[in-house]
């Protein structure tokens, strides 16, 4: 096992990642007595009854949600603020999420909410969340028009990225996953980036080293960014590489044509195109991101969208504001940069060329 710290002053906590990590109670950091654990219809077969094992002898309530972005909303939400009132749970108790990143925003923000806060444990169980949604204490639900438009910043008390769960997760989900390992090295990391050039075919046959190692490095530089700026006033807005199109893609296929990942590999494709057309990217760089992201068994674009209406999804993004959108663009691999308003015209051209 390693452990990497997020370092928040009195709310830094610890990401543990290895494997068999789920059935080690002491790795979950709470002494709480009533302690609900969230999850979905996929994930509890799985796992469930070793959480509930580790957690034996506590007042200890499950709750089972649908599986899908489509149901991370709020009257979801409302099923879990439901359930700890109807369980009579004080402000020392302790929510687990036991999921993906749909499972993790969706407990964090019911225990940022409940009684104005209480502590909760992330159990992430897909590469995506092991690696970005489950560190950083971003919280939220959708809106029906716009992703994580409702939530609040909330960190959890410790992460339990335990690998051996990876071993259950079908390869369109893996794929997703990987989306947000390459963002890493195209934002601020051109090392790990030729690394994952070396070694995409490990990840994608689950050799143990290889996804330890790109699991591990992820973590340490989101720990490292949120460390610095917890509350995306500056350089944490970097990790949102792709995802001002990707999110406006979600919310056009209904959260259900992409899985988060994929709009993001097909936002980050539309953000280099985009740095490309502006004389920042050079073509070659822009070509190795986009293989790079085809050999991690992504989209590379989005045809058949129309540009107009990806444009206004993103104009609605929550990462806009007065001024217009704010895009994260590469200067080179390893050096991306928050730009905002950028050229409405270069943004167009690229959309109607990269969706025709």
């Amino acid at each position: 096992m390693e452990t990497i710290t997020v370092a928040l002053g009195d709310r830094s906590y610890p990401i543990h990642i290895g494997s068999g990590l789920l059935d080690d109670a002491a790795l979950y950091g709470t002494s709480a007595r009533q302690v609900l654990v969230v999850t979905n219809e996929t994930v509890a077969p799985l796992y469930l009854a070793r959480i509930e094992a580790a957690l034996r002898g506590r007042h200890l309530e499950t709750l089972i949600l649908p599986d899908g972005e489509r149901h991370k909303t709020l009257a979801t939400f409302g099923l879990v603020l439901d359930r700890l009132v109807d369980a009579t749970f004080h402000r020392d108790a302790c929510l687990v999420a036991l999921g993906g990143g749909v499972i993790g925003d969706l407990t964090g923000y019911a225990a940022a909410s409940y009684q104005r806060g209480i502590d909760f444990v992330q159990i992430p169980t897909t590469l995506l969340a092991q690696v970005d949604s489950s560190v950083g204490g971003k919280t939220a639900v959708n809106h029906p028009r716009a992703k994580n438009m409702i939530g609040a910043f909330h960190q959890p008390i410790s992460v339990l990225a335990d690998t051996s769960t990876l071993k259950t997760l079908p390869p369109r989900e893996l794929s997703a996953g990987l989306a947000e390992v390459i963002k890493y090295g195209v934002i601020v990391d051109a090392d790990f980036f030729v690394w994952l050039e070396r070694n995409m075919d490990a990840l994608r046959a689950l050799d143990t080293k290889a996804l330890s190692y790109a699991i591990r490095r992820s973590c340490e530089i989101k720990a490292e960014i949120v460390a610095e700026d917890e509350r995306e006033r500056g350089r944490r807005a970097l990790l949102n590489l792709g995802h001002t199109f990707g999110h406006a893609l979600e919310a056009i296929g209904n959260y259900q044509r992409w899985l988060h990942g994929e709009a993001v590999a097909v936002g980050t494709v539309l953000a280099a195109r985009t740095s490309l057309s502006l004389g920042w990217l050079d073509a070659a760089g822009c070509t190795r991101i986009e293989r790079l992201l085809e050999r991690a068994g992504l989209p590379t674009h989005a045809r058949g969208v129309d540009p107009d209406a990806l444009l206004e999804g993103m104009r609605g993004d929550k990462k806009a504001d007065h001024a217009g959108l704010k895009l994260i663009l590469i200067k080179a691999l390893g050096d991306a940069v928050v730009t905002r308003a950028p050229p409405e015209a270069t943004l167009r051209s690229v959309l109607t060329e990269q969706l025709a």
